[in-house]
């Protein structure tokens, strides 16, 4: 399961000189196209509201072997979702277009990594591809 949190709908409009000019939807191709590579099947979400990621965190204890989140303004914020990850009991990858710890001092901190087996900042979308390879081989076998 691959979620993504609040203003991730807004990618490639919202700060370009930050995130980049790729959108959301070449976010999803690049997830499709490398889940399909490494033969994986996946669910895509993105959502601006803490109950439904949370909600989708609970559904992925019983449908999904791992779980690949971009909490986006919910990083430093969301005691909650870490709560939720940490009951899910599945390996959780976190992913983070620009690397955090370049930037303001109130994006330093992560709950979730707490919960997290893996995390990759900074490689803007690619990150994404590369969660999927790190989660391939931690649900393998």
């Amino acid at each position: 399961m691959i979620l993504n949190g609040p203003n991730l709908n807004l990618l490639g409009l919202r700060e370009p000189h930050i995130y980049g000019t790729d959108t959301i939807e070449d976010v999803e191709r690049l997830c499709t196209e490398t889940a399909e590579k490494l033969g994986l099947d996946i669910s895509f979400h993105q959502s601006n509201h803490e109950g439904v990621i949370i909600d989708l965190i609970q559904q992925a204890r019983t449908q999904a072997d791992g779980i690949i989140i971009n909490p986006a303004g919910f990083t430093s914020t969301s005691i909650a979702i870490l709560d939720s990850l940490l009951a899910a009991e599945r390996p959780v990858i976190e992913v983070h277009l620009t690397n955090i710890h370049r930037r303001e001092p109130f994006r330093h901190l992560s709950y979730v990594s707490k919960a997290a087996s893996a995390v990759v900042m900074g490689a803007g979308i690619q990150g994404y591809e590369l969660a999927l390879r790190r989660l391939k081989t931690l649900t393998a076998g």
